[in-house]
């Protein structure tokens, strides 16, 4: 089993980490009619990482803007939008808040909870730290991708669209991928 202290990040540095959203993606994959898969993304989000001296002792928090969805399909945003799915006019930020750090084999977990709908229920997110290294304005910045699968049903997004020979149009898993650049603060 790993431990902390063997893991190795090169360039691993204790701070506060702010999330660079124009070089970060917030996405999603649901399937589609039994037969197929829509991608969508969050235009707008904002997050924080503080890497503790030992990266157990990190943290994460972030905030989505619901109503930010794009699937590149108008008509479907504004339905994914509605109070059927998303109801974003009562519910227009999601957050996540990790409650710990783990290491898990070669890799890292962040544990959770993560708040849709005004519903929270712990998520654990899969990362991997594919960078920390200078930038161009003499700054440092961070490389991180993390997923997780999670029920929509258990976020209160409980619409059932019925096929005619069975299934639904809407799948009820949908995959959560986080592809985060981070620029740590300057003391």
């Amino acid at each position: 089993m790993t431990t902390a202290a063997k893991l190795s990040i090169p360039g691993y540095v204790a701070g506060v980490w702010d999330v660079d959203a124009v070089h970060s993606d917030v996405s999603f994959t649901v399937p589609h009619m039994m037969v197929s898969k829509v991608h969508g993304r969050f235009a707008r989000f904002t997050g924080r990482i503080v890497t503790g001296d030992d990266v157990t002792g990190s943290s994460v928090t972030a905030t989505v803007e619901a109503a930010s969805v794009d699937t590149g399909n108008e008509w479907r945003d504004k339905d994914v939008r509605s109070a059927s799915f998303l109801d974003v006019e009562n519910h227009p930020l999601w957050t996540f808040r990790s409650t710990g750090v783990r290491v898990d084999g070669d890799g890292l977990v962040a544990d959770g909870d993560l708040t849709i709908k005004g519903i929270t229920r712990p998520v654990s997110l899969a990362l991997e730290v594919n960078g920390i290294v200078p930038d161009t304005a003499g700054g440092t910045r961070a490389g991180i991708s993390a997923s997780t699968t999670i029920d929509r049903n258990d976020f209160g997004v409980t619409v059932k669209l019925p096929l005619d020979g069975g299934g639904v149009v809407v799948g009820e898993k949908v995959q959560i991928t986080l592809e985060i650049e981070a620029v740590l603060r300057q003391v």
